[in-house]
């Protein structure tokens, strides 16, 4: 990251043993860029003291040992590790350092049982469903986080135009593979759990498998396609997929 750069970025403590990197006020692609670059350079080159970092929207969150990092109490552990953030970013190269690959594809059978609230979505739009699904499946999606459940991808790039809000009322369970839509935003719930997005398909594969190497199908810096499928489409691939 060039040293002209960083008087557009923001140090502030969080507690006694974490420090929040800040690199904008807004979720766009040009900030994820930022944030996934000094995220893929820390993770090449941990300094001692140095527990974990978490990326997400606009900020980077370095968890640290302050024991480890204050040499043993003789300097300020936040000073000497804003100092190694600092010297960090002016070494981070934002073209080397981006993660690319190819756009994945997901399937979703959108309305009926799998999409309860397509219909809600519709009305509340102004639009009928098929043009809810058309907007939705039209788009290539940025993996912004992964967050709220392990494998939950934060979208961004939905069409303002199929925004609708959350649930007054949040369901007690929602299926693992629902396709939801909360205000401006999209999201995969990668596990069964509760929540109050409004949901308008379902996607047979997994996003999260905690018995593969790498559980989560996707990550922060992937793109993503919707493929809209029908019911006979999705029962065929949910058999295979448990077949295999």
């Amino acid at each position: 990251m060039k040293q002209k750069d960083m008087r557009f970025l923001q140090f502030y403590p969080l507690g006694d043993s974490a420090i929040v990197l800040q690199f904008g006020a807004i979720i766009s692609p040009e900030i994820h860029h930022k944030v996934r670059a000094f995220a893929n350079y820390l993770q090449k080159h941990p300094f001692p003291g140095l527990v974990e970092f978490v990326p997400a929207f606009t900020t980077v969150t370095v968890y640290y040992n302050p024991w480890l990092v204050s040499e043993k109490g003789n300097v300020d552990p936040y000073e000497k590790v804003l100092g190694i953030m600092k010297s960090m970013l002016i070494k981070t190269k934002e073209n080397t350092e981006t993660y690319k690959a190819d756009t994945i594809k997901i399937p979703v059978c959108y309305g009926g049982s799998f999409g309860p609230d397509l219909e809600f979505v519709a009305a509340y739009t102004k639009l009928t469903p098929e043009k809810v699904i058309y907007y939705h499946s039209k788009v290539t999606y940025l993996v912004y986080m992964i967050g709220f459940a392990p494998g939950f991808p934060y979208l961004g790039g939905m069409n303002k135009k199929i925004a609708a809000p959350r649930k007054e009322t949040p369901r007690s369970v929602i299926p693992a593979g629902s396709v939801g839509i909360a205000g401006n935003q999209t999201g995969i719930y990668s596990i069964e759990t509760p929540g109050g997005w409004q949901l308008i398909g379902r996607t047979p594969i997994s996003v999260f498998n905690p018995q593969q190497e790498n559980p989560s199908l996707l990550r922060a810096g992937d793109t993503i396609r919707f493929i809209p499928i029908t019911e006979q489409e999705y029962n065929l691939r949910k058999e295979q997929q448990h077949a295999s």
